[in-house]
Parts: C-alpha cells; structure tokens; sequence
C-alpha cells in the first residue's frame, strides 16, 4: 500500500477561503433555466414564482453562495429590457440550440432566486453586442433607491427597494464569442464600460474583467499592464476538463474505460498549473493581491447525450465527476490568497451539473454531494501544509495519487482527500504541528466509478459514514480507498 504524508499547522493560517468559491452558474441554455430552475407560476410542479421549490430547497441544503447569470456567451446577446415587464420581447438563442425564449426568466426573476437562496448575484453584462449606457441603465434599474427613470420602471414592475449587487462581469470571453477581440481592445473596452458602470446601493460592488481561456497566459499579461486596481477588482478564468483533449470528440460521460479516466484526472490537475502560473503574472503587477482571480467557468465538458439536442449539453454525472469535483475545490481552496470565487458549470441539466430533472423529478448528482461534503471549507481558514504524496503511472499520464485541503474554523479543522487511483488504496498520515489530536470523524463517497444517480434510482452515489481511520503518536492514519472523495472533521 502506498503512503501519502501531511503535515498541517492550525496556527499558521495563510488565506480565507471565500465562502464563493463553491459558487455556481445558470445561463440561458438547454434546460437550465426553463424547464430546469424556472417552470412558471402555472405549472403543476410545486413552484414560488414559477421557481421550483426542490431545487431551491437541493441548492440551500449545500449553502450556495453565488449565482452567476445570464451567460456564458448567452450575456453578450442579451439585452435586459427584453426581459422586463408585462410585454417581453422574445429572443433567438442563437449559441444554444437557435431556440426562440420568451423572455418570461428576466431581472426580476433572477434577483429574487438569489434572495430566495440568500445568496450573491453574479451578473454577467453584455459588453460585445450591448452599449455602454445599456450596462449602465441595468445597473440603474437594480441598484438605484430614489425616483430615476430606471428605478420607477422597476417599482412599476413590482419591486420598491433596490437590491443588492456584489459581482458585475463585464463581459464573456471576449476573446471568443464575446467578440473575438484583441486584448488590447477589450482592455479598453473594459475601461470604457466600467466607467460608467455605477452602483447606487452598495458601494464595494466588485467589477469582474473577461480574463484568459486556460493557459493563455499572454491574455493576462496584457490586461494587468492595463487594468489598475481602481478599474477592476478581479479577472475571470474559464477551463474545462475535456477528457481527450478533442473539442471535436471529447468523450462519453457514461461509458469511459481506464485510460479515458486517467487522460481525465490528468485533464483536470492542469487547473492547479494554470492558476499558479496566471497567479505569478498577477503577482508581477498586484503584490497586494488588490485583483483577484475569478474561475467563473470550471467542470467536465462530455460529448451530449444521446437523443438531446446537441446545443442543450446534457450529460450525466458519474463517481469520476465527484472524484472531478473534489480535486478542483482542493486545488480553489489552496489558492484562495488569490481565487475568490469559483463557479461550476452548471448548476441545472448542463454540463457538470449538480441537479438533474426530468417533469416533476429531481436528481441530485453525485458533484452535489461533494459540494455538500465540502461546506465546513466555507469562509474557514486555510492552514499552512506540507505534503509528500505518492505518483501515479497510468495509460500513459503521471499524476498524483492524493490531492488535499486543510482549513480550520471555529477551533475544528477539516481535511478533505480525494484518491485517484481506480485500483489502490493509499494510506494517508495526518500530522498535526500546532495540537493534539483527540478526536475525528469522517464522510466519504465511493463507488463503481462508472455509477450514477438517475430517475430510477437517485441514491446510487451518495455520502456515507467513514470511520476507516485511527489516531496513533498524534497522527490521524486513515486508509484512503481507491477512487474516493473523504472529508475528516478533527478535534
């Protein structure tokens, strides 16, 4: 068996991990938002505003802190007074699947989906097909408490008080169907917009810069030689697992055999690259860490399922998206100095989401049961750590066996673990520096590594018990089963 070493200190905490780091995302694709999150107040699926009620309910149980929306390449097409009213002009959506949306899921809707799941919103603004004064009358409508043009409108539309708005993008992959720009240009583009960009209810509102494509690091050189503190306050990044690395043909999220596996675990671990070499270009220009860095659009990207519409992007969730999931929070939680937010694509029927419906039923995923094994991570603090793990080499990839976070709040620490490994446990040395250890228990999710919930049978992936462990010299030894996400609560 192998043996991987870490070694943490309690008393040497070196970053907050940003409770919207376990954000998520809903744009206006396939059956996110209609038919997925929105139903209308008329249907027969139990609802609050046409809202379903069990998703609201599945994304409050794992505390969801962030929703970003309207896109995704949707928010540079989007124009909000569409969306606004008793008259709503319907729209092509013409990225994803060219269907024709009414427009019935607007502002209103989405800022009183996030007050219903007491979390921030994230909107993304069109800055490639939109104007400036568009952006900023937005925000006029949201933000402004008196009696401006904008604000009357929207308390003709029912809403008095202003809401809040904490994140504002600027933007969506400008670099790509937002435009197709130079970084030279969207940084003044950027500049031009954010300007104007006002918020009349909350004065910390964050600006959020369209950032690099994955390792275009050149992207991010660029907007921080333009981009001060006082312009912008993070950059998004957006990569995605493509388990062959062929947009063309990326790979089955059902039927995968051991190599697929390995080529997607390799796949995913690049995040850890790519953060840590954006981070030091950041670093050259913003020691003071004034600009964060944003991943805004993360998860495994399969080939759709058979039988759907090939523009809706629905795939299924296995055991390997949870081991997925699991390894992408560790690697966020350890540059929280830096990431201050991250969110998964997406959060309903599209891509790695966390909840599939189908008419009246709901699945939760096996991705949402690590979002929910990984709460205690929320607004802790991360501790200093020290790790020797043991390499893995399979098909062809090196990675390694173990990944790891260790955070400590209210006086408890939290250790999350994953094991890539299809076939080995590994036995795992938890050495505390700062106290003794009295006390531990555990959650884990494991299983075949091609199991899935569906309709039929919702609770095939799930978190059970774990108690695989003992404490010995004040260390925590715990075996580590092949292919599994484990959390440890230590006392």
């Amino acid at each position: 068996m192998k043996t991987a070493y870490i070694k943490y200190d309690n008393n040497k905490p070196i970053s907050h991990i940003n409770k919207e780091i376990y954000g998520h995302f809903s744009e206006h694709l396939g059956r996110c938002i209609y038919n997925g999150i929105f139903v209308g107040k008329d249907s027969e699926i139990p609802n609050t505003n046409g809202i379903r009620n069990d998703i609201i309910e599945a994304l409050k149980e794992i505390k969801t802190p962030v929703l970003r929306w309207p896109g995704g390449c949707f928010a540079d097409e989007y124009h909000w007074q569409d969306g606004i009213g008793k008259d709503r002009k319907p729209i092509l959506n013409t990225n994803w699947g060219g269907v024709v949306e009414d427009n019935s899921f607007g502002t209103d809707e989405f800022f009183n989906l996030c007050e219903m799941l007491e979390c921030e919103p994230y909107l993304a603004g069109n800055l490639a097909s939109g104007t400036v004064r568009e952006l900023a009358s937005w925000l006029e409508y949201i933000t402004h408490w008196g009696d401006s043009p904008m604000a009357l409108k929207r308390k003709e539309n029912g809403r008095l008080e202003p809401w809040k708005l904490k994140y504002l993008g600027i933007g969506n992959e400008n670099w790509g169907c937002g435009g197709n720009m130079r970084a030279e240009t969207y940084a003044d583009e950027y500049r031009r917009y954010a300007t104007f960009a006002k918020n009349y209810n909350n004065s910390d509102m964050i600006k959020v810069a369209c950032g690099p494509n994955a390792d275009d690091y050149g992207w991010t050189e660029t907007l921080m030689q333009n981009l001060k503190p006082w312009h912008t306050g993070a950059l998004s990044l957006h990569y995605y697992t493509v388990p062959t690395g062929n947009w063309d043909k990326k790979g089955a999220a059902l039927s995968f055999d051991d190599k697929e596996y390995y080529q997607t675990i390799a796949s995913t671990m690049f995040m850890d690259e790519i953060i840590s070499k954006h981070s030091a270009i950041m670093d050259k220009y913003d020691r003071d860490n004034n600009i964060r860095l944003i991943v805004d659009e993360w998860g495994c990207w399969y080939d759709v399922e058979e039988g759907t519409n090939p523009g809706f992007l629905y795939q299924q969730n296995t055991m390997r998206d949870a081991i997925v999931a699991g390894i992408n929070l560790n690697i966020f939680n350890n540059h929280s100095k830096r990431v201050m937010m991250a969110n998964l694509a997406q959060v309903v029927n599209v891509l790695q989401a966390v909840i599939l419906t189908d008419g009246d039923s709901m699945v939760k995923t096996p991705t949402w049961h690590v979002f929910k094994m990984y709460l205690d991570h929320q607004d802790a603090e991360l501790v200093r750590t020290s790790c020797a793990v043991p390499m893995l080499d399979e098909e062809g990839k090196t990675i390694p066996m173990v990944t790891s976070s260790v955070s400590v709040k209210e006086g408890k620490t939290f250790v999350t673990l994953t094991n890539c490994s299809l076939s080995e446990e590994c036995e795992v040395l938890l050495d505390s520096e700062s106290g003794i250890i009295n006390e531990a228990t555990g959650e884990i999710i494991c299983t075949d590594i091609t199991e899935f919930n569906d309709f039929d049978e919702p609770e095939k992936v799930f978190i059970k018990s774990f108690n695989d462990f003992k404490i010995n010299s004040n260390k925590l030894i715990v075996k580590l089963p092949a292919h599994s996400v484990v959390s440890l609560r230590i006392k």
